[in-house]
């Protein structure tokens, strides 16, 4: 290693694989860093070719170590850390994949539902309700060992998602908790073990051991390290959930009870203190587990998607919001088949749609996720402050609408975080074994003076919605 490279101020990347993008982030290292100090991203697609569809991980993995050597050009990279979406893996044989890593968005695994069914565990074991297309990752392992049996007996291991990352920067083999606990049907969240799917089907030996979240794995692999121009010491750590890694810094900081709620492609509603004695998985409700192994009652709908189905083009306001309000128009749900409360439901609108200009649309679209989020809220119990993480903590009308509601009855206070690296940060600070950055303070979010009409909006909503249910 060069001297001007020890000049260099220390980071921490953060790798960040999303559903939509990827990133790759330099945090500041050190006592009082966690600064975010450069980022680069890029776009996520599936290649929708043979045999199925599945990840462009070459294109990924072509990209992350570009990123990773321009990181290192302007950086001293201490160390590495990951996170990613969920319901994903890798199967390999030996060092290599012995099958594409497949979609979880991909319907074809449910050709084998009623098979797979009379073999997942119980909801009271795993937690796991039983979920739409591949979003049950058992589901998914369950088809491939069937549909293609013969490349399915060459896998030695299964790496979740975050750990195949990890293995391929450092070599080393690993599970974690935060991806196993999250709606695998794999993980025994109780009795924090294997679920007995994985003896009835022979994976658990499949499943490497399990290292804590966030542990080192070791350094960057020797020869990778010197082609990226890495530090030799350059460590490699156990990645956690994406969902997972915004609640890091809160687990830190905040005293239960308190919800956060995190908004990407899904909104995630994760409710520190609450019990799991409320979750029914016809509603879609789920145990999480978080960085620590324990266990987290938590909700969510694909509420990213469905604003994006729902908006218009342009910017909305609080004015837009009025609009949509007085004309009567709702958004009944829901506008994605993939998970929540009313995933069985079609998404519809009620009202005169068509005065609705494009400020309009997005007003609509945003006061919708409000009043779902607010309606997972009560299912599952929320208490204490809630603080929304990600896109929707920029979004007024969305923001006023839940702490004007969460006011009334729940009398909840409502934070907005202004920090757009929760995720990232949470990730860096577990790598670190970091618990005093100075984290970005989460904003007060006072409730509409004038809160009637829209009190009264959301209660015809309810009515509505809860029609729907009742005639289907």
């Amino acid at each position: 290693m060069s001297a001007d490279m020890d000049l260099r101020q220390p980071v921490i990347a953060v790798l960040d694989i999303g559903k939509t993008n990827v990133k790759l982030c330099a945090i500041e290292g050190g006592n009082h860093g966690g600064a975010l100090l450069a980022k680069h991203s890029r776009s996520n697609g599936v290649v929708q070719g043979a045999p199925y569809p599945h990840v462009d991980d070459r294109a990924i993995w072509h990209w992350v170590c570009e990123a990773l050597a321009q990181l290192a050009r302007e950086y001293h990279v201490t160390s590495i850390a990951i996170t990613t979406h969920g319901a994903t893996a890798a199967c390999l044989a030996g060092d290599e994949l012995a099958l594409p890593i497949l979609d979880y968005e991909s319907p074809l695994c449910q050709s084998l539902n009623n098979e797979y069914r009379t073999t997942r565990p119980a909801f009271e074991e795993s937690g796991s309700p039983d979920m739409a297309v591949g979003l049950n990752l058992g589901r998914q392992l369950y088809w491939l060992s069937r549909a293609y049996r013969q490349a399915f007996e060459r896998v030695t291991d299964i790496l979740l998602y975050p750990q195949y990352w990890g293995w391929l920067l450092s070599g080393v083999k690993a599970s974690e908790v935060t991806s196993l606990g999250c709606h695998t049907d794999l993980w025994d969240p109780m009795r924090e073990d294997f679920s007995s799917l994985t003896d009835r089907m022979g994976w658990r030996e499949l499943l490497p051991d399990l290292q804590p979240t966030g542990e080192v794995l070791g350094p960057v692999q020797p020869e990778l390290a010197a082609r990226l121009g890495l530090p030799e010491d350059c460590m490699v750590c156990n990645g956690i959930h994406d969902s997972n890694a915004s609640l890091v810094p809160h687990l830190l900081t905040r005293s239960a009870p308190f919800t956060v709620v995190s908004s990407g492609t899904w909104t995630v509603i994760c409710s520190i203190g609450a019990s799991a004695e409320r979750l029914q998985e016809d509603l879609d409700m789920l145990v999480n587990v978080n960085a620590y192994g324990e266990a987290v009652p938590t909700i969510r709908f694909m509420g990213g998607r469905e604003w994006e189905t729902l908006r218009g083009t342009g910017q909305t306001s609080l004015a837009d919001l009025k609009r949509v309000m007085t004309a009567e128009i709702h958004a009944l749900p829901a506008f994605s088949d993939q998970g929540g409360p009313f995933r069985h439901h079609a998404g519809r609108l009620v009202g005169p749609v068509h005065q609705l200009n494009s400020a309009g649309k997005t007003a609509l679209a945003s006061v919708y996720c409000a009043l779902m989020t607010d309606y997972c809220l009560d299912l599952l119990g929320s208490e204490g402050d809630i603080v929304i993480e990600g896109a929707f903590a920029r979004n007024d009308v969305y923001m006023y609408t839940l702490a004007t509601l969460r006011a009334q009855g729940a009398r909840q206070d409502l934070y907005g975080s202004s920090d757009s690296t929760g995720t990232t940060q949470g990730t860096a600070m577990l790598g670190q074994s970091i618990n005093h950055w100075p984290l970005s303070a989460a904003q007060l979010v006072a409730p509409l003076a004038e809160s009637q009409a829209l009190l009264a909006y959301a209660g015809n909503w309810r009515q509505l919605v809860k029609a729907m249910a009742a005639a289907a």
